[in-house]
């Protein structure tokens, strides 16, 4: 029996046990696969050379998840092995978050302390070329698989990056990436929190380091600067774990599929590891998905005052479905809204207090990329798209803060705010 009787005759199956009558698009769906299995047919008796029919298969799945939006997609089972180290925080490679954009691969942002980041690769640099192979004509999977590889192993990158006349050349070597997702320092009397990404270590990590910092500082704690910069998200649930580490009550974040009685809402515990002092949070264009989630509740609920640049606006949820013996499909299946029931789909949070990384005129900044920019993205809900309101640089705090314009700026801010406090506290 050949492949298009085998589809016809499993489909024929189905629609059988579907309520009769047979609607009109049930019957579309069968005409459209008949076509599919003709096509199959066609190409395996026909084309120039034997083709390998499981790879035929896993081509159409990816082209027909590709079709919908950037961020689904179909995992094979390496692919979603590495995905599942990638969220239990450790996993092989170079250490980029990266995405599709016009057939090249482009980092959303680098991770700190890898390879990627050692090198200065930048979010929004686009990757042409692998060890002098083009990128084009390459699915993210099979480009991300090019790039992770043995660790000590040299890898060459071509990186075309906006405002730069040529594109160059950047040796790495792979690393096993172990992302440490939290860390903290003392700032004087205020605490600095720089979460890199939402693994499933992040709220522990958060806590010990909420703990640790406290007891260093003692009773002179005035405030938490919490770092999102250029952290492109991860768990959902972790992104509600840490906002609820600073809120003591409402609604969090709320998720909404086309059904709707599967809009699911997520609430905020009893509790503040910041005891109630001023919290400042920091994003810009390279902040995205689970920052966001964070940043937009924190804003809403007047929890933290939101500085920096207006976030890269990727709004949606992608959940893993598993395909048994075949890996499994990332797909998009709902929005997510802020407690206010905004959707910062391709549209981004907007800072409280916008404050460019680098003084620069507007005229002459680059301009970051964003959701927006994505073919086939969501579209925004409410509104017009916005565009990312500037460029900044890539220092994230890590680095000596007198260069930090932006943290120098929030913790101006948390002063004034821990003033303001003490002064109402006198008066009482």
């Amino acid at each position: 029996m050949t492949h298009k009787a085998i589809l016809a005759v499993l489909l024929a199956a189905c629609l059988l046990m579907a309520p009769a009558p047979v609607r009109a698009e049930e019957k579309g769906i069968y005409d459209q696969l008949n076509l599919f299995g003709d096509v199959l047919e066609r190409v395996r008796s026909d084309y120039v050379e034997k083709v390998n029919d499981p790879d035929l298969i896993e081509a159409a799945i990816v082209g027909m998840l590709r079709s919908l939006d950037p961020h689904s997609s179909y995992l094979n089972t390496k692919a979603y092995r590495k995905m599942l180290e990638q969220i239990r925080g450790e996993f092989g490679g170079l250490g980029i978050e990266v995405t599709m954009e016009n057939g090249l691969v482009k980092v959303v942002s680098p991770i700190d302390d890898t390879p990627a980041s050692r090198a200065g690769l930048q979010a929004g640099d686009l990757v042409t070329h692998l060890d002098g192979d083009q990128v084009m004509g390459l699915t993210l999977s099979e480009a991300v698989a090019k790039m992770r590889g043995p660790v000590g192993a040299e890898i060459r990158l071509m990186i075309s990056r906006p405002g730069v006349e040529k594109p160059f050349e950047v040796k790495l070597v792979r690393d096993v990436i172990r992302v440490k997702s939290v860390r903290s320092r003392r700032e004087g009397d205020f605490i600095y929190i720089r979460i890199t990404s939402f693994t499933e270590q992040t709220d522990t990590g958060l806590i010990d380091a909420m703990k640790d910092r406290k007891e260093e500082i003692g009773d002179g704690f005035r405030g938490v600067v919490l770092d999102l910069r250029n952290n492109p998200g991860g768990s959902l649930d972790q992104a509600i774990a840490v906002s609820d580490a600073f809120l003591g009550k409402g609604e969090i974040v709320s998720t909404r599929s086309r059904r709707p009685e599967e809009t699911q809402r997520y609430s905020a515990k009893d509790g503040d590891l910041a005891d109630g002092k001023p919290v400042a949070v920091l994003i810009n264009g390279g902040s995205a998905s689970a920052s966001e989630i964070v940043a937009g509740a924190l804003q809403d609920h007047h929890r933290a005052i939101v500085v920096g640049t207006r976030s890269f606006g990727k709004g949606s949820v992608q959940s893993i479905i598993q395909i048994p013996g075949h890996g499994a499909i990332r797909l998009t299946t709902a929005r997510y809204y802020t407690p206010s029931g905004r959707s910062i789909q391709a549209k981004g949070i907007d800072p409280d207090v916008e404050v460019e990384q680098v003084q620069v005129d507007k005229k002459d900044r680059p301009r970051r990329h964003s959701e927006a920019d994505l073919p086939k993205h969501l579209k925004a809900e409410g509104g017009k798209t916005q565009q990312p309101a500037g460029g900044g640089g890539v220092d994230n705090g890590d680095n000596n803060n007198r260069r930090d314009f932006q943290l120098r700026y929030a913790l101006d801010l948390l002063r004034g705010l821990a003033l303001l406090g003490d002064l109402d506290g006198m008066k009482k």
